[in-house]
């Protein structure tokens, strides 16, 4: 019976690549077959990057931070974890700043004419704002930057152990 050179299990005769790592086998000639690069996912030991894995922690709000949290080996890369954290935070204080304003809102409607337009502008200048907030924060994640938000990103930080 033959057995494999990298990692020693054995091996099935007339197989060309070991059943266990995957590394080819010595031919019956005793030539080994020419060697087979593995992917680029294998080499690195990871999926993504730590940098494309931050940003997309901020893409669904706080449902992809609370994944990457979880997720192997993600949950142990403190600058991932440090993102999911703050992504989490973002979202939690956008979503009550939505109610807030809506409850704001539903006053207005009992005004009509030009401060039920006025407040309809300042709304959509302040969700444009916190969109182009979160686009900047994707950013500065993918290009591997501990960018913190005042307050938010302090509290990641002591959530990580930074």
């Amino acid at each position: 019976m033959a057995f494999c050179s990298k990692c020693g299990s054995a091996v099935t005769e007339g197989a060309a690549f070991c059943g266990v790592c995957g590394s080819p086998v010595a031919a019956p000639g005793g030539q080994a077959a020419p060697p087979v690069a593995p992917p680029p996912a294998a080499q690195t030991g990871a999926g993504i990057g730590s940098n494309v894995a931050g940003a997309l922690c901020y893409l669904l709000w706080f449902v992809t931070g609370i994944i990457f949290l979880v997720v192997e080996p993600y949950k142990n890369d403190a600058f991932v974890r440090f993102h999911a954290f703050q992504a989490i935070a973002f979202s939690v204080v956008a979503l009550i700043l939505e109610i807030i304003w809506h409850m704001f809102v539903s006053i207005g409607f009992l005004s009509f004419g030009i401060l039920f337009v006025f407040v309809g502008l300042v709304g959509f200048v302040i969700w444009l704002a916190i969109i182009v907030y979160w686009i900047f924060l994707m950013y500065k994640a993918y290009n591997n930057e501990t960018y913190k938000i005042p307050v938010l990103g302090e509290w990641a930080s002591k959530q990580v152990g930074k």
